[in-house]
Formats: structure tokens, C-alpha cells, sequence
């Protein structure tokens, strides 16, 4: 039980992708079909936006210049080694940005995606009469 309070956005991504699987396959209605798509599509860019995320990270700003100068000498090319030892970046500090920007992609197209389907209805409607399927492949035989 601690796994599944733990856990529980995952759960309801789950239960998310469901809603939207049931809707695509099992209605009739075009309309109800596009939004189970874009519900489905929704659960899967909210699940990997939560899995890029890190308790007690930051953003990948680094705050303080490092400096990369040419060392001329012996005695300075150790010390510029010394300071950059002890300012090294530790990446498990900072979010890793690529899953975000990729999702923000992902929601672009979601969102083109919904618009070309719900002109593809309204056209259907226009020439059919209709949003179901059903009917809609009796008019087409």
C-alpha cells in the first residue's frame, strides 16, 4: 500500500492513458475519439515531466564564471587546476532541461493535432450529416 501512496502520480498517468485508450477504441463519436486522443496524449507528456523532475535541484544556470584562461606558467596552470577542482560542476544539482523542451515540442504538436482532427470532423459533419462512425461508414458503402 506504501507503494501505491508513494507513487501515486503514476497512477494517474495510468489512470489518464486509460481514459483516453477506452475512449479511442470503444466510442463511436469522432469528437469523443479526438479528445480520448489528446487525454491520452496528455497523461504520456505529464508523465515525463515528472520524471525529469529532482527534489532539491536547480535550474542548469551556474551562477558563478568559470574561468578557462591559458596557463603560462607551471606554478599557474596548478593553481587554475586547484580552483577548478574545488568549483566543479556536479550535475545531479541541476535539472536536466532536454525532457522539458522536449515536451513543450510534444505539447505543440498535441495541440496541431487536435486542431487538424477537429477540422477533419466538422468537415466530416459538413458532408455526412454526422459524427458517428458508424453511420458515417454506412453512407460511404
Amino acid at each position: 500500500m506504501d507503494l501505491i501512496v508513494a507513487k501515486y502520480n503514476y497512477w494517474i498517468y495510468i489512470l489518464l492513458m486509460m481514459i483516453g485508450l477506452y475512449a479511442m477504441i470503444s466510442k463511436r463519436n469522432l469528437v469523443k475519439k479526438i479528445i480520448g486522443m489528446n487525454i491520452f496524449q496528455t497523461a504520456i507528456i505529464l508523465f515525463y515531466v515528472s520524471t525529469a523532475a529532482k527534489r532539491d535541484a536547480t535550474i542548469p544556470i551556474i551562477e558563478h564564471g568559470h574561468e578557462h584562461e591559458a596557463a603560462g606558467h607551471a606554478a599557474q596552470a596548478t593553481e587554475n587546476a586547484a580552483h577548478a577542482a574545488m568549483s566543479a560542476i556536479n550535475p545531479a544539482d541541476y535539472v536536466n532541461p532536454l525532457p522539458h523542451v522536449l515536451m513543450l515540442t510534444a505539447i505543440v504538436v498535441s495541440v496541431a493535432t487536435l486542431g487538424v482532427a477537429l477540422a477533419l470532423a466538422l468537415r466530416l459533419h459538413g458532408r455526412y450529416g454526422t459524427l458517428e462512425e458508424d453511420e458515417i461508414l454506412e453512407q460511404i458503402r
